[in-house]
């Protein structure tokens, strides 16, 4: 570099961690009298590039430094010419992969040399003077040594960077570990395999990325690897699994990987191998998994969906700080969206659970295993006021687009359906779309590319494929707007660049639902969404002439604002404008003779425009939406009745001095609303406490109505007659077979006796009924079988027998339906012993969190309704001299809300 000076200094360093800060410390000696801002750059950048060749290289390297004319040059040469670099667009939190990218970014000049035996990377900078010439790495950027290709099918771009980010902090750990002789029982040469192959692999996965995007988040992969490298991506990944041990074991600094991503990378090695030995690709996407591990299509962070989602939805990031909430959440719990966001999650997590959320979520990080995410589980949430509201939560994890994962949490109030799960082809819940190979590639029948389709025209059989999708997105999820969105990302996907779904409210308002983009990067759709004016008389745009019932509409450029008219034109108009149309059609919603609302698709400038062909198909797609829409508003209409009937049927405890009672009821996760589990406690005449439980058989309406029968008449038998617990159910068998429709159930009853200051006695009887678990507050559990009997509804002639059983103080008595324990394909007494341990293990935590906890731990998607009520005796507090104080054995029940008054936590509004 003869402009710079004849002069150098250089000097050789070994492939060891301590040689970056070595370099760092030589060209500081090398530049006395630079201006300093030159100085601390060049030294940055030395040591990117020196640990670059400790890592990557393994070869002794050589620094060199010159400065000329207050410019500097910088030269790192290692002896691997085969390894080029490889920049990758890493975030600014990333803990790998920084080094060239700061290369670039602060540097006058960059580039990388290769002969024979060297590869040289260097960088200039300047202080003053004219621009330096364009530089960059393309040059030294050596293709990837191939002889076979390995096809990547369905690759989700956001996880992939983060399985990538990941393996490469692992490796570089690893590495500086070893400079200390500390490998965790790996090998020198199997550490040093696992980094070359995993560096190839990178080098030539970035390579293939560097093509043209495409139109989702997923993509296929043509990457060319080495014939024998199948031995290499063994031992790769053997190295990592050590490293996720040793994370896990909290010896690394690098958390191990979450569910979502180990599969990930377990699939993506598995492709390479089984490829290079022959057999053929299998996509991503067609791969069965577990629940937790995620969706079938990975829907990549966005902060603005989640916030125009018609589900309650909160999400939080990896420090468990709240990042978005949207309206219908921050409605449930009492709270402005804005006013949630960068709050702890705890603030939604009742106070007897933070505990148990801050270890596992502590546990989440540090051992990569979860319990509840992708999940349904029945849990309490925190309202802004203090009280609880029963709901049913469902996580899932997404990445962002530079690779962090983000916790999106869906509330849904108890008594309504849970969130759909998304479905996943494989594994039994969606039929897999296979290609020729096994996977399923871009052109498969059923899946054309959009423009390729728009182009040729769509078949027969591809217009089928596209319809039957429609329904199968559509209808696979209970909320509307839910719906309506997966509807359109299709529909974006197949036919259009963007859509938007328009609808009349119940007032006969106008409001724009959802809008759907191809590419919703930088664009703010929901800015477009919600209330439109009305379809009033001087509005004679397309949009107001489909939701009169014209249509559908072929509109082949954009209305000229002198054609627009009415306020809902001009929002029609804007929306045209803004996302761009070249050629767009409107059409109605149109079911039972009524117009739900339009459809509006459109296509870009330079994308293939609509034509009259496509009217007959787009006819056929919104008669297809507007039966989704309507069977979608008469589900939440029934759903909204069933709701208000549950909640009316669920029952307030009583308040019993030095009895404590907690109740929790969970619908099906999976079956109708409204059930046949029930609960009931009440205070006798004789001034005992009546408890309750039963199922009836039965999973709808009529099963509910006859549950509110026989816990009315059962409550009526109780407090009229005072009878043993087993002539009580004889009578209440009797007043079941006089109903019209008389139903099965199971039943249990007893009620617990004893002064304030014990010792107390629990009188029962079972009709079929699981028995009831006593759990003491050491830890012992004892199921009560006694006094069992037959079913209601069988015969109700023959006695049934009571039995006793003594309640010792600070004991819990557990009463259950079958929902809690039973399990498709499990043995009874394997699950009554996992209730068990369950109890055992919450002996002595307060009633409350005893409840919450058993379901979390036993309620998970269950398949069957859910109802549980538990008791506990305690000893009356001391008064100052020591003596017990005495009061009544009861007091009024306090109703709805009464949580906190020291008897039982109630479900709000029952």
């Amino acid at each position: 570099m003869g402009s710079l000076g004849p002069t150098a200094v250089s000097r050789r360093f070994p492939p060891d961690p301590a040689s970056a800060a070595a370099a760092r410390g030589f060209v500081l000696g090398a530049l006395p009298g630079t201006a300093s801002h030159l100085v601390d750059t060049a030294r940055l950048l030395a040591g990117e590039l020196a640990a670059n060749a400790v890592l990557h290289a393994r070869t002794e390297f050589e620094v060199a430094v010159r400065r000329h004319d207050g410019r500097v040059r910088v030269r790192v040469t290692d002896r691997r010419p085969d390894r080029g670099p490889v920049p990758q667009a890493c975030p600014a939190y990333a803990g790998t992969g920084q080094g060239l990218a700061l290369v670039e970014q602060l540097a006058s000049r960059y580039g990388a040399d290769t002969d024979g035996e060297h590869k040289t990377v260097w960088f200039e900078l300047w202080s003053d003077g004219p621009p330096p010439p364009v530089s960059g790495w393309e040059p030294a950027v050596s293709p990837c040594a191939s002889e076979r290709s390995v096809t990547l099918i369905d690759v989700p771009a956001a996880l992939d960077a983060a399985c990538r980010q990941h393996r490469h902090a692992m490796l570089r750990e690893l590495t500086f570990a070893a400079s200390s002789a500390d490998l965790y029982g790996l090998s020198p040469g199997d550490l040093a395999t696992a980094g070359d192959i995993s560096n190839v692999i990178s080098a030539c996965v970035t390579a293939e990325l560097a093509g043209p995007l495409p139109e989702s988040d997923l993509r296929t992969l043509s990457v060319a690897l080495p014939a024998d490298a199948a031995e290499a991506v063994r031992t790769l990944r053997r190295v990592l699994e050590r490293a996720e041990e040793a994370a896990r074991e909290e010896r690394l600094l690098t958390l191990p990987a979450l569910p979502r991503g180990r599969a990930f990378q377990d699939w993506f090695f598995d492709q390479i191998v089984g490829q290079l030995a022959g057999d053929r690709p299998t996509a991503w996407t067609v791969m069965p998994r577990d629940p937790e591990i995620g969706a079938l299509e990975v829907v990549p962070w966005d902060a603005g969906q989640a916030r125009t989602s018609g589900l309650p939805t909160v999400a939080a990031d990896e420090g468990n700080r709240i990042i978005a909430a949207n309206g219908p959440a921050a409605d449930l719990l009492g709270w402005e969206p804005d006013d949630l966001v960068g709050r702890r999650l705890t603030t939604l997590i009742p106070e007897h659970l933070r505990e148990r959320h801050a270890a596992a979520f502590s546990s989440m990080l540090l051992t990569g295993r979860t319990r509840i995410v992708g999940r349904s589980v029945p849990l309490p949430a925190l309202h802004r006021d203090g009280t609880v509201v029963p709901v049913r939560l469902h996580i899932q994890t997404q990445e962002t687009a530079d690779g962090r994962t983000v916790f999106v949490a869906q509330l849904t109030p108890r008594a309504t359906t849970s969130p759909a799960v998304p479905r996943v082809p494989g594994n039994g819940r969606e039929p897999a779309e296979e290609g020729p190979a096994g996977g399923r590639p871009p052109t498969a029948p059923g899946r054309v590319n959009r423009r390729d389709g728009a182009e040729r025209g769509m078949s027969a059989l591809e217009r089928l494929s596209l319809l039957a999708d429609l329904a199968a997105h559509f209808n696979d999820t209970p909320d509307l707007t839910e719906g309506l969105r997966t509807a359109g990302r299709l529909l974006t996907r197949r036919l259009a660049d963007w859509c938007a779904v328009d609808l009349f409210t119940e007032d006969e308002q106008v409001e724009r639902v959802c809008v759907v983009h191809r590419d919703p990067r930088d664009l703010r759709l929901g800015a477009y969404e919600g209330r439109l004016p009305a379809a009033s008389e001087d509005a004679h745009g397309p949009l107001a002439r489909v939701l009169r019932g014209a249509g559908p509409l072929l509109l082949t450029d954009v209305p000229p604002p002198e054609r627009v008219a009415g306020a809902l034109d001009r929002r029609h108009l804007e929306l045209l404008r803004a996302l761009g149309a070249s050629s767009a059609v409107v059409a109605p919603l149109r079911a039972r003779r009524r117009i739900f609302g339009a459809l509006t698709l459109a296509r870009a400038p330079g994308a293939p425009p609509f034509t009259e062909a496509d009217l007959a198909l787009v006819d056929d797609l919104v008669h297809s939406l507007a039966l989704g829409v309507d069977n979608s508003r008469l589900y939440e209409a029934s759903r909204s009745i069933a709701e208000r009937l549950q909640r009316s049927l669920l029952t307030s405890l009583p308040q019993v001095d030095n009895l404590r009672l907690a109740a929790r009821y969970a619908a099906s996760s999976t079956t109708a609303q409204v059930g046949g589990d029930w609960y009931d406690s009440f205070v006798l005449p004789d001034g005992n406490t009546a408890v309750a439980i039963g199922d009836v058989t039965g999973h709808n309406l009529d099963a509910a109505i006859a549950m509110s029968q026989l816990r009315s008449m059962l409550r009526g038998i109780a407090v009229d007659r005072q009878e043993p617990p087993g002539e009580v159910l004889r009578r209440l068998d009797l007043a079941n077979h006089s109903l019209h429709q008389e139903a099965t159930a199971t039943c249990a009853y007893g009620f617990v006796a004893g002064p304030a200051h014990g010792p107390w006695e629990l009188t029962y009887a079972c009709a079929g009924h699981p028995p009831p678990l006593l759990t003491t507050r050491e830890g012992g559990t004892r199921y009560l079988e006694d006094g069992a009997g037959l079913l209601l509804g069988m015969d109700p002639m023959p006695p049934r027998a009571s039995a006793r059983h003594t309640l010792p103080a600070h004991s819990t008595l557990l009463f259950y339906t079958d929902g809690l324990v039973e399990r498709r394909d499990e043995n009874l007494d394997d699950a009554l012993d996992r209730l068990r341990r369950h109890t055992a293990d919450l002996a002595r935590e307060p009633l409350d969190t005893f409840c919450d906890e058993l379901m979390i731990g036993l309620g998970a998607d269950n398949a069957d309704d859910i109802a549980l009520l538990a008791v506990r005796p305690s000893s009356p507090p001391a008064c100052d001299d020591g003596t017990w104080t005495l009061a009544s054995r009861s007091r009024p029940a306090g109703g709805a809300g009464c949580a906190r008054s020291g008897s039982a936590l109630c479900l709000p509004g029952s």
